[in-house]
């Protein structure tokens, strides 16, 4: 029996699990095939003990049939390949995709039905089985099947597992073949209002597009002509007085910048799962990327130790995916997990590049040193928007009066827009009162509906 396509070609009565010969073939014997070999065994003995040969010829009986099965069995080989296709490749937590398997026959002679299998993690379900009929020399079958998964991460599948079993039930025979994939499953991206955050441009590089034909002809640095620059940008002026050949320079856009944080200390979050704040952190993460580059943003992605993701150019305009613009920073956050890091240090370090911009952070449990080293993050004249993530509230514990209040009072005062984050939250109806100065000042209520 051979396994896979033609670049994955081992033969799956050598897999690793079957290089055991018989030793293996023998762990594959069924209750049934158990209680034979142990029935017959008893018989014998009992044979030599009360004198009857008859008795020995029945116990010889009872011994060898399950052996014979597993010899049988062992020597078995149905050449048969397997493929498998997964669309997509990559998707969000919560979404479904499709396996599509093949098995074909390669033998020359017609195999009897088998029994096929997949091997898939816990996460994405239970194992799907598969009766295949009868296949004749170089028939085909194709079986297709769903997994979901609610946690993002990447998944392996495979290999594909064939049991082959004798007609007495004797002995059952497990044989691997097939190529391995991995299912991504990236974070889940809510999409986001297009809603002003204040002080956008501070997130711009250099400044926004300027317009040259605004500018006087002296305000304009020319530089030497090129092969292949148009004569009609050529400065007169500034050939006369050089006495060689000068075009006007054209300015280039300043892409804006915006940098988002993630907050990853184990010991600023509860719980786990997939409805966990930490999820939700991360969840919160990737449609702020996401949506900034469909805004035209350079993104970047900050985690509390200084580990820096650069992040692809934003999108020039509305016919890109942001998916595909994306696809490093939701790689990233697909695997990211917990640091051991205990505050803030690592990121206040990272930015001190002057590379900030716009910056979006996702913070979970901060104490009052760890806020004041959180409100140095924000760059002077930056628009800095913070979402924190209590672990009294997502854990259900009331907020008692030695809860401590000033941490985000502490980030607001040196200037960002805070707004308090717990389960159920909506990170759309967030961004948008994020866009209002994050506070509703008419009932007393901020974000997230907490006081």
């Amino acid at each position: 029996m051979t396994a896979g396509p033609p670049h994955d070609g081992t033969p799956a009565g050598e897999e690793p699990g079957d290089r055991g010969g018989l030793r293996a073939a023998f762990g594959g014997l069924t209750t049934r095939g158990r209680s034979f070999l142990a029935a017959g065994a008893a018989a014998v003995g009992c044979s030599y003990v009360l004198g009857q040969e008859d008795l020995l010829r029945v116990g010889l009986l009872l011994a060898v049939l399950p052996l014979a099965c597993v010899l049988v069995l062992h020597r078995t080989r149905h050449r048969v390949t397997g493929s498998r296709r997964l669309t997509p490749e990559r998707v969000s937590a919560g979404e479904e995709a499709q396996v599509h398997l093949a098995v074909e026959s390669v033998s020359r002679l017609p195999t009897g039905p088998l029994l096929l299998q997949d091997r898939v993690p816990y996460d994405l379900g239970p194992r799907p089985r598969f009766v295949l009929d009868r296949l004749e020399p170089g028939a085909r079958r194709a079986v297709s099947y769903r997994v979901r998964a609610d946690l993002r991460g990447r998944y392996r599948l495979g290999p594909l597992q064939l049991r082959l079993t004798d007609p007495f039930g004797m002995c059952e025979i497990d044989r691997d073949f097939g190529v391995r994939q991995t299912l991504t499953v990236l974070p889940h991206c809510a999409p986001l209002p297009p809603v002003p955050l204040g002080g956008e441009a501070a997130g711009h590089g250099e400044g926004r597009h300027r317009a040259i034909a605004l500018a006087g002809a002296d305000d304009i640095i020319p530089r030497g002509y090129r092969h292949g620059d148009d004569l009609r940008r050529v400065h007169w002026r500034a050939t006369a007085r050089l006495g060689e050949l000068m075009v006007r320079r054209e300015e280039q856009p300043q892409r804006a910048h915006a940098t988002v944080l993630l907050d990853t200390r184990g010991v600023a979050y509860a719980g786990a799962g997939p409805e966990s704040a930490f999820e939700w952190a991360v969840s919160g993460a990737a449609s702020a990327a996401v949506h900034l580059l469909q805004r035209g943003f350079s993104v970047r992605l900050l985690t509390d130790t200084g580990a820096d993701v650069p992040g692809p150019d934003g999108l020039a305009g509305t016919g890109h995916d942001p998916l595909d613009a994306a696809a490093p920073l939701l790689d990233a956050l697909a695997l990211i997990d917990h640091s051991r890091a205990e505050d803030l240090s690592g990121a206040h370090a990272a930015l001190r590049d002057g590379r900030t911009g716009l910056l979006v952070a996702f913070l979970g449990e901060l104490d009052e040193e760890q806020a004041e080293s959180a409100a140095r993050l924000r760059g002077r004249g930056g628009t800095a928007l913070a979402f924190v993530l209590d672990p009294e509230i997502w854990t259900g514990a009331a907020a008692g009066p030695g809860h401590d209040a000033r941490p985000p009072r502490l980030l607001r005062e040196a200037g960002w827009t805070v707004l308090p984050v717990g389960p159920g939250d909506d990170l759309s109806d967030l961004w948008r009162l994020a866009g209002t100065g994050g506070t509703r000042e008419d009932d007393g209520m901020t974000a997230g509906g907490r006081t």
